[in-house]
């Protein structure tokens, strides 16, 4: 077997760069961008309902993983659901409405009803608050 040969890269013959001088003003800062990733996680939000809830109690890790992707799993059931009931009402735009025959939809009887109040009165707080 013959040995493979290593690829080295030739120098490179141009003249080095002088250093810049500083502005009597003194250097100036670049602002960086935050670039946040897709939203990854609801855990932060379970300890904070459940003190509202029961307080005293906690969650285990185990729990709060299985809580995080249930939640991801509905919400994604319900962007889709809306998405489709926009489609079908040839429209883009999915409304506070598609939410909310989406839910509807898919979460059953009083659970569906609470969870459509509770989003009413949070409307109303954001339109009356902005």
């Amino acid at each position: 077997m013959a040995k493979a040969e290593t690829f080295k890269p030739e120098p490179y013959d141009a003249e080095p760069k002088k250093a810049k001088q500083k502005t009597a003003k003194g250097r100036r800062r670049r602002h960086r961008h935050c670039h946040h990733d897709n939203f990854s996680s609801f855990a932060t939000y379970f300890p904070r309902v459940l003190r509202q809830v029961h307080t005293g109690l906690s969650l285990s890790h185990d729990s709060v993983n299985i809580l995080d992707l249930f939640v991801k799993g509905m919400f994604e059931q319900i962007a889709e659901e809306a998405g489709r009931l926009a489609r079908n009402n040839k429209r883009r735009t999915i409304t506070h409405e598609d939410i909310e025959t989406a839910v509807r939809l898919l979460l059953p009887g009083v659970l569906s009803k609470y969870s459509i109040t509770q989003a009413t009165k949070s409307l109303i707080r954001y339109h009356t608050c902005r």
